[in-house]
């Protein structure tokens, strides 16, 4: 559950006047099952209302595909949150609720109040945020016995992101593999084959064939990266790898990343740490296409900084950019990847809602870290942790949509 909440209340407030595409037509009957997950229905009002309010919290994407695909999932987490006898009580749900719209600096009370002037029930946060905490409880019952960290770990992640690195640099090679509904296995296999390439040139050959990063025509090479550009969690991977050995998949939204070292050395003065990236994201519908590739083409040649994405996206509807600031350690893995390779000014695309839209990436500024600045052993162990949890339950996600009997009408 994870949104841009800087505009939220100013979203809010105008809402009432913001129409929704649902594209279905307002003369069916909004309490008629569209889609069954293992015999549970999900009707048309539900996926009306979930589309409406990730309009309202500015999500990316469609957000009626966006609707339909959170539903579905929900469907599967709480039919195998119960199966395991977890059920969470009223109360859970209520403290879950504030501490969602505490995100936006608003009480649960108030952010409901802001949806249902726009038409959204309240139920329908409700049981966003119910499937969102009971898949957290289930995922860290299952799998937290799993999951440990250590002191080779910590000291590792600390390595990755303080000075004892911050005058290290790396040459890498990338492929980003998208893993379109129904293939997240036969991509699983091709990613741990990847894995086991030695060559550079092998390695080159499959990113010319899969990648669909922006660097797939040059064999997946990337340029150059202080290593402190790159997100904190990739850091002691990389760091780890030999020249010519390739990192094991990494899961990404929608995706499977593998990376290469070619070389690594060390520099006369060390780079300096970040505490935030400022950063935009223009949204064009469609996904991958060569002509939205081209679009994002003719963006980077006709801008030079964030402030002209806002002449670019002028007169469009409000959804269509996003600039925000986050900490290094916030960034989504596959935002992160994009932004580390990008100067301000400079332009890289990511997807989103399972592909089908494509976001040109513009990097606007980073903010040096102050001395003193720094996580704390707590907070290591605790990102690690999540990390780690965050991997097994995008595996165990797509295990239960691999075995569910998912009906959608047309």
């Amino acid at each position: 559950m994870t949104f841009s909440f800087r505009k939220i209340t100013a979203t809010l407030a105008l809402s009432v006047a913001l129409a929704l595409p649902v594209g279905i037509a307002s003369a069916q009957n909004l309490f008629e099952p569209v889609i069954t997950v293992n015999d549970q229905s999900i009707t048309l009002y539900e996926i009306q209302q979930r589309a409406r309010m990730m309009q309202l919290f500015r999500a990316p994407g469609d957000p009626t595909e966006l609707a339909r695909t959170q539903l579905i999932e929900d469907r599967l987490k709480l039919d195998a949150a119960r199966a395991n006898g977890i059920v969470l009580s009223d109360e859970d749900v209520a403290l879950g609720m504030e501490e969602f719209a505490g995100r936006a600096n608003m009480s649960s009370e108030q952010m409901i109040d802001g949806l249902q002037s726009a038409g959204v029930a309240g139920n329908t946060l409700r049981d966003f945020v119910r499937a969102g905490l009971t898949w957290r409880e289930l995922t860290r019952s299952r799998f937290a016995s799993s999951v440990s960290v250590s002191e080779d770990d910590l000291d590792r992640a600390k390595a990755a992101i303080s000075g004892s690195s911050s005058n290290v640099r790396v040459l890498m090679s990338e492929i980003i593999m998208p893993v379109p509904p129904g293939q997240a296995e036969a991509i699983q296999q091709r990613a741990a084959r990847i894995s086991q390439i030695t060559s550079e040139s092998e390695f080159s050959a499959e990113a010319r064939r899969y990648s669909a990063s922006r660097t797939r025509g040059r064999g997946g090479r990337m340029d150059w990266v202080p290593l402190t550009n790159l997100p904190p969690q990739l850091r002691p991977i990389i760091l780890g790898l030999a020249p010519g050995q390739v990192s094991d998949p990494l899961p990404l939204e929608g995706a499977i990343a593998l990376f290469q070292l070619r070389d690594i050395e060390e520099l006369d003065a060390p780079a300096p740490e970040y505490s935030a990236i400022e950063y935009a994201i223009y949204y064009l519908a469609g996904g991958r296409t060569e002509q939205n590739l081209a679009r994002a083409q003719a963006i980077e040649d006709d801008t030079d900084t964030c402030d002209d994405l806002y002449g670019v996206a002028y007169g469009q509807s409000p959804e269509v950019l996003d600039r925000t600031s986050q900490t290094p350690e916030e960034l989504p893995q596959d935002l992160a990847i994009v932004l580390a390779q990008l100067d301000p000014g400079e332009v890289g695309t990511v997807t989103r809602s399972g592909g089908a839209t494509l976001g040109v990436v513009m990097m606007c500024g980073r903010a040096a870290q102050l001395e003193g600045e720094g996580p704390t052993d707590q907070d290591l162990t605790a990102f690690i942790t999540n990390r780690r949890l965050d991997s097994f339950a995008s595996g165990y996600l797509e295990e239960l949509r691999a075995e569910a009997r998912i009906v959608e009408k047309e």
